[in-house]
């Protein structure tokens, strides 16, 4: 197997650039930074705090066109997806089932919950990434070629 974007450096920034975020937020705001409880409560308003949720969401989309506009990003045209649209818009579907089931998402159970020492997010987590590894198994060597 080989590594093709071994990059170091700019993955240990946006690591730390993701933790200071989401203790930010859970200084100012108390809340986690869980992206799927975030977007979330754009989508289903609960408490009447929709600015802060569309303002998160932004910065991460405005971030990554940032990354890309200084040039330290992949070239955006030797990315595509490996299925078609609808495969990605059930995939899309099943994560968001998926985070409903499991009270959270990678970064909210992953980054926050582990930084807590949860132990419900350590078994999400586990669970996430077991998933995840089924899949990758499943999809390359028994369905695919």
């Amino acid at each position: 197997m080989e590594i093709v974007n071994f990059t170091p450096v700019p993955a240990f920034i946006g690591g730390a650039l993701i933790g200071l975020s989401a203790a930010f937020l859970l200084l100012i705001k108390g809340r986690v930074a869980g992206i799927s409880g975030i977007a979330g409560g754009v989508i289903l308003p609960e408490k009447g705090d929709v600015p802060w949720r569309v303002l998160f969401i932004i910065g991460l989309v405005l971030g990554g066109f940032i990354y890309q506009w200084l040039g330290l990003g992949p070239d955006l045209h030797q990315i595509e997806a490996q299925v078609g649209k609808g495969a990605l818009i059930v995939a899309g579907l099943l994560v968001g089932v998926g985070t409903t089931i499991g009270t959270g998402c990678t970064s909210g159970h992953g980054i926050c919950g582990l930084a807590r020492r949860s132990p419900r997010s350590l078994v999400a987590t586990l669970t996430f990434m077991a998933s995840a590894v089924a899949t990758v198994f499943v999809v390359r060597h028994i369905i695919g070629s």
